[in-house]
């Protein structure tokens, strides 16, 4: 029932590059089937094809991905599948390295899903993610996006990751925003009005945001995803 709406709602924000949270792999190759004119990249929180992707789509003819790779967010990050902070599902980063075609701009994307339940895992996950992304970032600009399970200013997650400005918010910096005031997790129930925003774009390095949307796209009632897409126009400077 999703598939054709997701495909339009896809079709109709025309990403150059997109992340996906618990996508499996039966989902993700029927989006990549409907969406011909998009690669994608990723693997499995519990190795290979098993398991839920953090699965990074971009458009061929803009991004060349040149490298990529995933770690884990536990004590031991480059053991696939590991998992130690009192979370009973497995979260994890992909990373690429893009060239963008049009500029030959050079940027990292990391995309990723915090735990649901456990608020240290959480916090021990963003601590992780910043220590990865500090290696990288000091190469090139690097973007931050996923479900982060964590509202802004209520408890440390966001907090670690734009300690010092390290990494900005897109949608705070943003000079328009439309559809603000709406919860980015809905349930299936539709928009509602609230502060509930736990999906975040993270900007490290010059880049400029010029706008931010809460997509509250459906058709006939049915919605592309429980969560309210989120969507960010950034320039390099």
């Amino acid at each position: 029932d999703r598939r054709p709406v997701m495909k339009a709602c896809i079709d109709q924000q025309s990403p150059d590059v997109l992340g996906t949270q618990e996508g499996v792999y039966s989902q993700l190759k029927e989006m990549s089937h409907d969406l011909p004119s998009y690669g994608w990249i990723g693997t499995g929180r519990d190795g290979g094809s098993r398991g839920e992707f953090m699965a990074v789509f971009y458009k061929k003819k803009r991004l060349e991905p040149l490298e990529f790779d995933h770690f884990w967010l536990s004590d031991t990050p480059n053991l696939i599948g590991s998992t130690n902070w009192g979370n009973t599902n497995r979260r994890m980063v992909t990373w690429v390295r893009f060239k963008d075609r049009a500029t030959q701009r050079e940027f990292y994307l990391m995309n990723t899903h915090l735990d649901h339940a456990v608020v240290v895992a959480r916090e021990k996950g963003s601590a992780l993610i910043r220590e990865r992304a500090n290696t990288l970032g000091a190469k090139l600009p690097l973007l931050l996006i996923g479900d982060f399970n964590a509202e802004p200013g209520k408890e440390p997650t966001y907090d670690i990751l734009t300690a010092d400005r390290f990494f900005r918010d897109a949608w705070t910096e943003a000079p328009v925003r439309r559809h603000e005031g709406f919860n980015t997790f809905h349930n299936f129930a539709g928009p509602v009005k609230g502060s509930f925003r736990i999906d975040w774009i993270l900007m490290h390095g010059p880049w400029r945001c010029q706008g931010a949307e809460v997509v509250l796209f459906s058709r006939k009632g049915q919605f592309p995803s429980d969560h309210h897409p989120v969507t960010a126009t950034l320039r390099l400077e």
